[in-house]
């Protein structure tokens, strides 16, 4: 069976970007290229932060020149509400109304679900899903 092991996103600064996936959620870098690109992981997922593409790039894909990001990703976190503060920190913005404490709470209400998720927006206005009950499947 595959799995989710590599990620790619694209920005028009990706050293910048890089720096809030390492700062939010403790991402190591594993390398940057000459041309800006720089390589993160978890030790389970490779998340390559990449420049923007244009006309001329072999792989600019269906989204065209200057397309930023990729829908979204998730990252399962210990703990909901240091998560929370941590984005907070990090000037992430919210796209869910509760706090993280209240989402706890509200977790508790759905335990018999899968999975329960918050969502913020990162740089270049990539969504995050973060979740403490994690995603079917992946454990």
């Amino acid at each position: 069976m595959a799995r989710i092991k590599h990620i790619a996103l694209t920005t028009e600064n990706p050293a910048k970007t890089a720096a809030f996936y390492k700062e939010a959620f403790g991402l190591r870098e594993l390398r940057r290229s000459p041309n800006g690109a720089v390589f993160l992981t978890d030790g389970y997922i490779h998340l390559a932060v990449l420049n923007l593409k244009d006309e001329q790039s072999a792989d600019m894909g269906a989204h065209g020149p200057n397309f930023t990001g990729i829908h979204h990703f998730g990252f399962e976190v210990d703990d909901l509400g240091r998560a929370c503060e941590k984005l907070e920190n990090v000037h992430a913005d919210r796209l869910t109304a509760k706090t993280g404490a209240e989402t706890e709470a509200y977790a508790e209400i759905r335990a018999g679900h899968a999975n329960f998720e918050m969502k913020w927006s990162g740089p270049d206005g990539v969504v995050i899903d973060i979740s403490h009950t994690g995603w079917e499947g992946t454990h």
